[in-house]
């Protein structure tokens, strides 16, 4: 039988938050890298990694599609499923299509509403659900069911690391969007009120970020006792964050190397 897939997505954590945290669950799956992002937001970076793209390592000297097609073969070697390759992604592109026609149950966790299933990335899963509020990776957790006589692929879409980094009440700056981005957008009002944050604030807030993924790797340890000894897992993120960096915060329409460096880490349930 083919291995469980766990895919875990720490949204907008940029890779230096995960290198300054206490991460030793993490550690233990996997070598931390630096990759980079498709894109600078949640809605077309998760196109990319739902057709089966890993964050890239932006290598020179090599044509694009020998990248791609590398990558895909790699699905073959992560899960035991031999003769994976670009070929069997076409023509839907789809990571979850690849793995329900290889006897998968798929199930999506997604905290962040621009994955809502009205966007249309629930396709080829058995079960989709956009979480109640976004800091549910211990609700995730608790609930997860890895059935015997099949491989299921949990895909988890984390919101602890984006923003508000789990502050909430007078701990929570205000900013226009972000978050509650669909509410914001629908308004036609300017926000008058949102003022840009001092380099103080920005510190505290990549420092909050940092204690995120703290507060993520704890519960991983839990996962790694509850899943089955052949489970895969990739630990990475969506897109990178600026906390100041050349003047900006957040991500999406920011050109800056922040905002595509993401941390990836990979590899079989560790044991013990």
């Amino acid at each position: 039988m083919p291995r469980h897939l766990v895919y875990i997505i720490m949204d907008s954590c940029r890779y230096d938050s995960c290198l300054q945290a206490d991460i030793p669950h993490l550690s233990r799956l996997g070598r931390l890298e630096k990759r980079y992002s498709y894109a600078s937001w949640t809605s077309p970076s998760h196109q990319a990694i739902l057709m089966g793209l890993m964050p890239h390592t932006s290598p020179s000297g090599v044509f694009a599609s020998e990248i791609y097609k590398h990558e895909f073969k790699r699905w073959s070697e992560r899960l035991d499923i031999p003769g994976l390759s670009f070929r069997t992604f076409v023509p839907e592109l789809s990571l979850p299509k690849v793995l329900k026609d290889h006897g998968y149950h798929t199930v999506a966790r997604v905290s962040m509403p621009v994955l809502n299933p009205y966007a249309g990335f629930n396709r080829y899963f058995d079960d989709y659900i956009l979480m109640d509020h976004p800091n549910g990776f211990h609700e995730m957790v608790a609930t997860l069911d890895f059935q015997v006589g099949y491989p299921c692929f949990y895909f988890l879409n984390l919101g602890e690391t984006h923003y508000p980094y789990m502050l909430s009440g007078e701990d929570l700056p205000r900013i226009s969007g972000v978050h509650g981005v669909l509410k914001a957008l629908a308004s036609d009002k300017a926000d008058q009120k949102a003022k840009f944050f001092s380099h103080k604030e920005m510190a505290r807030l990549h420092k909050q970020q940092v204690r995120c993924v703290e507060h993520i790797d704890r519960w991983l340890g839990k996962l790694f006792e509850k899943a089955p000894p052949d489970t895969y897992f990739i630990v990475t993120s969506d897109h990178g964050e600026l906390f100041g960096e050349g003047g900006y915060f957040g991500h999406g329409p920011i050109m800056h190397e922040k905002c595509f460096e993401v941390p990836f880490v990979e590899g079989p349930r560790p044991h013990g």
